[in-house]
């Protein structure tokens, strides 16, 4: 847990007014963490906190890469990371989570981690289908045909102006239904 103290801001002697924060996440970062989600990458943060008297506003700005593994041939690649935040840390209390982007914190709160925010922004922006990027073109390419085009159909459609014609390419199950609705 000491190398995440690099991610403390310490906020009771700021003024009211506009800071800006850069921190740099590699590997020891992602294993200070405890946890199986990301174990390397490297990323750089920029933070920019506004401090006014009833809250702190922190906007995250995440750019890097993190190692990924892919869920169809188990390799490792580098995700790209690029991701946009905001977290509003209200004085209150105590402490508590409202929300995804609000929390209380106590009035008397000296310094803030940011390390388990920057965490949960990173996690949020990764895929939740792991693919290696020679596997994206086939999922795309199959998608599109999912989505695009009619899978199955019951009988082949062909347009004749003849009644005669449309009957006889009926599929029996649907003859069996116009019988009861001629009844």
């Amino acid at each position: 847990m000491n190398q995440l103290r690099a991610y403390d801001i310490h906020i009771v002697g700021l003024e009211t007014k506009r800071y800006e924060y850069d921190f740099t996440s590699d590997n020891t970062f992602f294993a200070a963490l405890e946890q199986e989600l990301i174990k390397a990458g490297n990323v750089q943060t920029h933070v920019v906190l506004e401090k006014s008297e009833t809250m702190i506003r922190l906007d995250f700005h995440i750019v890097g890469m993190v190692e990924q593994i892919c869920d169809r041939s188990l390799d490792e690649y580098d995700e790209p990371v690029d991701t946009q935040q905001t977290m509003l840390l209200k004085f209150g209390d105590h402490n508590e989570e409202l929300s995804d982007e609000i929390e209380l914190i106590e009035r008397n709160t000296t310094t803030v981690n940011v390390a388990r925010y920057i965490f949960e922004f990173i996690s949020l922006s990764l895929p939740m289908k792991r693919l290696h990027p020679r596997f994206r073109d086939e999922e795309d390419d199959q998608d599109d045909d999912q989505n695009g085009k009619l899978i199955y159909r019951s009988a082949e459609v062909k347009n004749n102006d003849n009644d005669a014609d449309d009957q006889t390419n009926i599929d029996p199950r649907w003859a069996a239904l116009r019988k009861l609705s001629d009844n």
